[in-house]
């Protein structure tokens, strides 16, 4: 095991802690951006760095696919490809191939599939999707797994969660040990107790540097995912960080902080800034409302992004009606910075012992909304 977790202070449930790796050191409570492709859409490493993060997340089914491992690794790894010099996590590539319905066969080798973009066959197995994320040069990798879907009958969850814990196993034997780089096993079992408990079982026995909470924010509901991380987090060995894979909305990652968890990832705040939706403390607005229209105000007035420090409501308003990608680029920069923004907050709180106060005072902005007049 060569990622050092440090537990700086608890808080009931939740954690303050430091993560070490070989490219820097991660505050948590975190979040991570996402960059599928190798990049943060419509954001410059540079402004991704600026909003805060710590480390971000790339995509291993997409990188394969392209340019291809072989090539990221010619060009000395995705953190010199892409100019990010700090954490990468990758993930492995299963969520993807999951869903390519009638385009992937799944054995218990691993998954054969073909690609969404050109049609050509792969093959993916705990030990290739390994290699890969080595060739990335990741500084987190995620063993392979089977995401099960939602719904799922308890047979077909129980079936689906041992096959990736036969896959964790094949996952963590293939990995190659290096100062500052770790794997994450990935817990599944759906919305059943019993095999969420199994599955942290079997992964604590196999023995990971950090484990992933998997198979949720698919479909199930905030208030299911809450009732799973009621429990599930907590059966996972205390002393590593904890990661809830794809969530998500900002009520969410406050919910789960509570319930244990320490890490985070989603694709939300840049798919929002290209679909005009900006997160703000009093909730979310969309800017190409006619009531933004005139509105000489910030998008938000307690934030120090670009946007809100140079633009007023009014003016990205108009980039949107006229699809300038200028918008878009503002609106991501924003939204980033806010998840940042909140996750400093929530980080600042535990170290205070001022948690409750926090997140009382979340909800309350959040149910009180973007309401102020002009």
């Amino acid at each position: 095991m060569t990622l050092k977790y440090e537990i700086v202070k608890t808080y009931k449930k939740s954690r303050l802690g430091k993560l070490y790796t070989h490219h820097g050191v991660i505050n948590t409570p975190a979040f991570m951006p996402v960059g599928t492709c190798g990049t943060v859409k419509a954001m410059l490493p540079e402004s991704v760095e600026s909003t805060g993060a710590e480390i971000i997340l790339g995509n291993t089914y997409h990188l394969m696919l392209r340019p291809g491992a072989d090539l990221v690794e010619k060009m000395g790894g995705l953190h010199q490809f892409m100019n990010w010099h700090k954490p990468i996590l990758t993930d492995s590539g299963g969520f993807q191939v999951m869903s390519l319905k009638g385009l992937r066969k799944i054995s218990e080798e691993g998954v054969r599939f073909k690609s969404h973009v050109d049609g050509r066959s792969f093959f993916l197995s705990p030990e290739e999707s390994i290699h890969i994320q080595y060739q990335l040069d990741s500084n987190i990798t995620m063993c392979l797994d089977e995401c099960t879907p939602f719904p799922a009958t308890y047979d077909d969850a129980k079936k689906s969660m041992q096959r990736s814990m036969r896959w964790a196993k094949r996952s963590k034997d293939a990995f190659i040990n290096r100062d500052g780089y770790g794997i994450f096993g990935i817990q599944q079992g759906s919305t059943f107790r019993d095999l969420r408990l199994e599955s942290a079982k079997l992964l604590s026995d196999i023995g990971f540097d950090g484990y992933a909470i998997g198979g949720l924010a698919v479909g199930e509901g905030q208030e299911k995912m809450f009732e799973v991380l009621d429990y599930a987090p907590e059966v996972l060995p205390v002393d590593k960080p904890r990661y809830l894979m794809g969530v998500g909305k900002p009520d969410d990652i406050v919910g789960a902080v509570t319930r244990g968890v320490d890490m985070f990832d989603c694709v939300m705040p840049t798919r929002s800034g290209r679909t005009a939706q900006a997160f703000t403390e009093y909730g979310p607005i969309n800017i190409r409302n006619s009531r933004h229209k005139e509105d000489p105000r910030p998008v938000e007035a307690a934030c120090d992004c670009p946007l809100c420090r140079n633009y007023s409501r009014a003016y990205i308003h108009h980039l949107q009606k006229c699809n300038e990608i200028l918008a878009v680029m503002l609106l991501s920069w924003h939204n980033i910075r806010y998840y940042e923004r909140l996750m400093q907050g929530i980080r600042k709180a535990l170290g205070e012992g001022t948690f409750d106060e926090f997140v009382k005072e979340f909800y309350q902005k959040q149910q009180q909304g973007d309401i102020e007049e002009i």
